[in-house]
C-alpha cells in the first residue's frame, strides 16, 4: 500500500528566494514560478487572503489590503512563519488541485542564497513544518546547486550540496 501511495503522490521540487518562489511536479512538469507575496484584507473580524503571487499585486492599491513579502525580512528569510505557510501551500494547490481526490506531496525544498554563516537551525527547521503545514506529506532540505527532475525523483543528489537537517 505504501509503494502505492509513493507512486500516486507526486513529488515537488520548491526554491524559494525572496524574490521567487518556483514549484515544479518533477513527474509531470508543471510548474509555477511567481513572487512569494500575499494579499490580506485586513480589518475584518479574520484576516482574508485576497490572493497570493502575482495576484497579490493587483491589491497593492486597496487600501484596507496589506500585501506583504514573508521571506523578505533583512535578517531571515523567514520574516512572516503563518504568511509563508499560506504562501507555500497556495502554490501547491495550484499544482494539486483542491478537490477530495487531491494528493499530499512529496517536497524537495531548496531555499536559496548562501546566508553568512549559514541556516540556521531556526530557519531550517521554519521552513520544515511551513511545508508540512502546507500539505506535503514529507519535506527534504538541500543546499547546493539547482536539481535535475531525475534527481530529485531518485534522491540521486550531488556532492556539491548538502542536505539540511
Amino acid at each position: 500500500m505504501l509503494k502505492l501511495l509513493a507512486f500516486v503522490s507526486p513529488t515537488f521540487y520548491l526554491r524559494l528566494s525572496p524574490e521567487r518562489l518556483t514549484i515544479r511536479n518533477v513527474r509531470t512538469g508543471a510548474f509555477i514560478s511567481e513572487v512569494p507575496e500575499i494579499a490580506i484584507l485586513r480589518g475584518a473580524k479574520k484576516p482574508q487572503i485576497l490572493g497570493v503571487g502575482a495576484e497579490a499585486s493587483l491589491h497593492r492599491a486597496t487600501p484596507s489590503v496589506e500585501v506583504i513579502n514573508p521571506f523578505s525580512h533583512p535578517r531571515t528569510m523567514v520574516g512572516d512563519f503563518i504568511a509563508g505557510e499560506q504562501v507555500v501551500k497556495a502554490f501547491i494547490r495550484k499544482l494539486t488541485g483542491s478537490g477530495w481526490l487531491a494528493t499530499t506531496p512529496r517536497v524537495v525544498f531548496h531555499p536559496l542564497g548562501d546566508p553568512a554563516g549559514g541556516f540556521t537551525q531556526v530557519e531550517i527547521r521554519a521552513f520544515r513544518e511551513m511545508v508540512l503545514g502546507a500539505g506535503a506529506s514529507d519535506v527534504l532540505m538541500w543546499q547546493g546547486p539547482e536539481l535535475t527532475d531525475e534527481q530529485v525523483s531518485s534522491n540521486k543528489l550531488p556532492a556539491t550540496g548538502r542536505l539540511l537537517d
